[in-house]
């Protein structure tokens, strides 16, 4: 197989530059997570039937066409900014090789495809895509394209294979390729008015600082599960059933998909409002349909449902959601999301949306299977797939794709063992498809007013969402000097108020509610289940003394006193938050690592997801590693993240031996 070559970038390529979009930069940021802990796959990969007369020099011509028409396929992004550098058409050779294959057929592009997408993208040098022909007796006849997401999302991939199948035939019939010329994202990051950011950051801090979080945890499930289970279900029948549902209700089908989705979670946990976070194309002008761009993102919808209301209700009231959801969700999302860190933090509670929802399935076509669900599972006119199966990392979120092909209905589900166990997770798509059926019989379908059967075993409805108070304890336990603990809930019998939680401690001498409270806020992503109790109560150690009332602390008014850093790690962390902060901290130089409280998060000190590369590679010069970006992201305290950090190790000298 031949090499792709390796340009060599130069900044006279350079024809202009500029900010990344509020899009772009969630990928920019995902680049410095660890490959098997990133939600979206990098990068992107699809593929394409060359026409029989073409030859592999149309195909070059065809990508070099497509290369000076798109901006985004000569665009390099900085490594600790977020920038971007947009080059000249002929900056780099064409990142195309070729592989001879005996045949082209389903299980041949499945397997290639897959190998192209695992080859590492470098975007901060090289082109972000990657190109294979695959030639069969020496003649193209299929064509395969790799993307990185933080240039080039899912729409865009699929506008250029359907641009670069276009001119392939256009080129044998003689017809020149299109003049047009697709907006790019530095067209449009001026658009982004800095007060409607504000203001968006506001309304949804606010709708969802009052929204019940973790509402699948009662779904069901294995209660030792903590794997998660990928399926993918296909159906013929539910294809016109949610196209004629979608034309009685005058909306789109994903939307119909989506309140379907919604009126089951309220069905199976009697909860009536919860959070979706749905995956938008954002190409709603007509100019942004042919961008190859980054434009697509993430918006979180605010599900309400009314007891008793019909389906027609429910369908009108999630399309009005995900409408105010989408204007408000284009501003400024790495600001948002260390906004809603800092809430977290505060509130003592973890928001995980109940379903994530993209409505463009990928990857789908080049997943190999694991191996057929069974036959008795599926209805007559559907299949149903393991996408992988074996469990592997715990799911807190119903992640649902759903993508509309050629007459099929295609549901892709992965989901945690301790929400759908794997004939619960086979069961959703089925139920699913036979709910459209009913509505499009004419069915009403109400919404339920209680769950038909109780909560899980070992879950309680807090304000905060669902708790598991047996993890809480265990999380308590944890904690040095906390000999025994009990965790119940109380406050909602007899008058007493709004419900909480209260932690009965047994410590040694010395420990404090405020302990206990930071203790539980540091482990708050580690343990899905887990929320601050309104109150602890402690108990000194000793022989015979029981449970005192003293003293007791409302966690929901605790000051929680500042930390300097302390330790060599510590001074390290604190001295690269203070760098990167915008605007320097408050009452302090900019660069000074003692304005930063050690029992804060990230996010507490003003620092956004943007700003996280720039931090890492600090701690690298500091000469300290360890520390994922996802943890930063968190709500863990700078604290608690620099117990995790450690020396960097030694780089050996290159160019002879290393010195004494």
């Amino acid at each position: 197989m031949n090499r792709l070559p390796e340009p060599t970038p130069s900044a006279a390529a350079v024809t202009r530059s500029g900010p990344l979009t509020w899009v772009q930069q969630w990928h920019w940021f995902e680049r410095t997570i660890p490959a098997a802990r990133r939600v979206n796959p990098t990068p992107l990969a699809d593929h394409c039937h060359v026409p029989p007369p073409a030859t592999l020099a149309d195909v070059h011509v065809a990508l070099a066409s497509l290369t000076a028409r798109h901006e985004a396929l000569r665009t390099t992004v900085d490594p600790l900014r977020p920038i971007q550098h947009v080059h000249h058409a002929d900056w780099a050779p064409l990142p195309v090789d070729h592989l001879d294959v005996p045949a082209v057929d389903a299980g041949t592009l499945e397997a290639a495809t897959a190998a192209l997408a695992a080859r590492p993208i470098d975007p901060e040098r090289n082109p972000p895509w990657l190109a294979r022909v695959l030639l069969v007796a020496g003649r193209p006849r299929a064509v395969l394209l790799a993307a990185h997401h933080v240039l080039i999302d899912g729409w865009g991939l699929a506008v250029l294979i359907n641009q670069l199948h276009d001119q392939l035939h256009d080129q044998l019939r003689g017809v020149g390729a299109p003049a047009e010329a697709p907006v790019h994202p530095l067209d449009t990051v001026a658009a982004q008015p800095l007060e409607r950011a504000r203001a968006a950051e506001r309304e949804w801090l606010a709708r969802r600082a009052s929204n019940p979080t973790g509402v699948l945890a009662p779904f069901g499930g294995a209660d030792d599960g903590a794997g998660r289970h990928r399926l993918q279900h296909r159906s013929v029948g539910a294809y016109d059933d949610l196209h004629r549902v979608a034309r009685r209700h005058r909306v789109s089908p994903e939307v119909v998909v989506l309140a379907a989705l919604a009126h089951d979670v309220a069905s199976r946990t009697g909860e009536h409002r919860f959070l979706a976070s749905v995956v938008v194309s954002n190409r709603a002008r007509a100019a942004l349909r042919n961008s190859v761009g980054v434009r697509a993102l993430t918006v979180p919808v605010q599900i309400d449902l009314r007891p008793g209301a019909a389906f027609g209700e429910v369908v009108a009231s999630v399309a009005a959601a995900s409408a105010a959801a989408y204007r408000h969700g284009q501003w400024r999302p790495a600001e948002l999301v260390a906004a809603e860190a800092r809430m977290h933090r505060r509130l003592g509670v973890v928001t995980v949306p109940t379903i994530e929802y993209n409505c463009y399935s990928w990857p789908r076509d080049y997943l190999v299977p694991g191996y057929p669900a069974p036959a008795h599972d599926t209805l007559p006119d559907a299949s149903a797939t393991w996408i992988r199966s074996a469990p592997d990392e715990p799911c807190d979120t119903l992640y649902v794709d759903l993508s509309l092909d050629a007459g099929f209905v295609t549901l892709d589900v992965t989901v945690g063992d301790h929400l759908l166990d794997a004939g619960q997770a086979v069961a959703l798509p089925v139920r699913l498809c036979a709910f459209l059926r009913a509505l499009a019989g004419g069915a009403e379908c109400p919404v339920p007013a209680r769950p038909p059967t109780p909560a899980a075993s070992g879950w309680w409805r807090a304000p905060q969402g669902w708790v598991c108070p047996a993890k809480v304890e265990d999380v308590l336990r944890g904690h040095p000097g906390v000999l025994d603990v009990t965790v119940a809930p109380s406050g909602d019998a007899a008058g007493q108020g709004e419900p909480h939680l209260v932690a009965h401690a047994r410590t040694a001498p010395g420990v404090t509610p405020d302990d206990l409270h930071r203790h539980i806020l540091d482990h708050l992503d580690e343990v899905p289940g887990i929320a601050a109790p309104g109150r602890y109560v402690l108990s000194p150690a000793g022989p015979g003394s029981g449970r005192s009332s003293t003293p007791t602390t409302d966690t929901g008014t605790l000051r929680i006193p500042s930390r300097p850093p302390t330790t060599d790690a510590e001074r390290a962390l604190a001295a690269a938050v203070a760098a990167v902060t915008p605007g320097g901290l408050p009452g302090s130089p900019s660069d000074s690592p003692d304005a930063v409280d050690m029992n804060r998060c990230l996010a507490d000190h003003g620092v956004t997801l943007v700003a996280v590369p720039r931090l890492l590679a600090l701690l690298h010069r500091f000469g300290f590693t360890g520390i994922a970006s996802d943890e930063l992201a968190g709500t863990a305290s700078l604290g608690h993240l620099a117990t995790a950090l450690e020396p960097s190790p030694p780089r050996a000298h290159r160019g002879g031996d290393t010195s004494p």
